[in-house]
């Protein structure tokens, strides 16, 4: 999937760099990035791992350090309703390529009512055209709090990307069902052939599924390459699927006598 430079070769952490927030040092993958820098050789790369291991925090710092809003959106958006990003990014470091991403954004699941809420002020304004955005149900324009959030976080990544263009993705599946998470895949890819960067924190095994991705994994106490059958999202899916009424019997069933 790797074809020309990419626009974020590597990411390592300067520790001294960062203020307070005692408790970013107790993750230790992310302590792991003081020692050994994170490559990126591929076009798409998957942050994976247990809730509270550091991949949406190390995403997060990446963005922002990037200059993109912590809330997320696109590098014009300003806006900020609260404060609560970490300090990693004062101590981020990004090794880039020589050429500038033509697009940039940030995606998280967690704060887009606010992103959207924020993309529909500005189509509000005088001069511009007010529904801006590709409501991927029906296919006609629509501001993106007239949609549900799956197809305003759909229909936003659709309208916003462009070729050539850097994303931080934190957990887009969030919003989005299976059907959808295949309609997100394509898009995914598309970019990637067309030049663009994607680094995407996610818990789904559809996404995870993606040809050519690399997948880096942050449980263990360090980052490190897994194969896409030995991701946790995969193996569970698998075992759920597969052992449905074994599984439900041991995790709901009350224990006889």
């Amino acid at each position: 999937m790797l074809d020309g430079e990419l626009f974020i070769s590597s990411v390592s952490a300067m520790w001294d760099l960062v203020r307070g927030d005692a408790y970013l040092r107790g993750i230790p993958a992310l302590l792991s990035l003081g020692e050994n820098e994170l490559s990126f050789d591929s076009r798409v790369t998957f942050f994976v791992g247990e809730n509270g291991s550091g991949k949406s925090t190390l995403l997060e710092a990446m963005a922002v350090a990037f200059g993109l809003n912590a809330e997320g959106g696109t590098s014009n958006y300003t806006f900020s309703t609260r404060d609560s990003h970490s300090a990693l990014h004062e101590g981020i470091f990004m090794r880039r390529g020589r050429l500038a991403p033509r697009s940039t954004f940030f995606l998280r699941a967690e704060s887009f009512y606010n992103v959207a809420t924020e993309a529909d002020r500005c189509s509000m304004r005088p001069g511009l055209s007010g529904a801006v955005y590709t409501n991927p149900a029906s296919g006609r324009p629509a501001l993106l709090h007239e949609m549900s959030h799956g197809e305003a976080f759909l229909g936003f990544i659709q309208d916003s990307s462009r070729d050539n263009g850097l994303y931080f993705l934190d957990e887009p599946e969030a919003a989005l069902s299976p059907s959808r998470q295949l309609t997100l895949l394509y898009e995914m890819d598309q970019l990637a052939r067309h030049g663009s960067q994607l680094i995407v924190a996610t818990h789904s095994p559809i996404l995870l599924g993606l040809p050519g991705a690399r997948i880096i994994s942050f449980d263990g106490g360090e980052l490190h390459g897994i194969d896409y059958a030995e991701t946790e999202s995969y193996q569970v899916t698998e075992l759920f699927i597969n052992n449905r009424e074994r599984m439900l019997h041991e995790l709901l069933e009350s224990e006889e006598g």
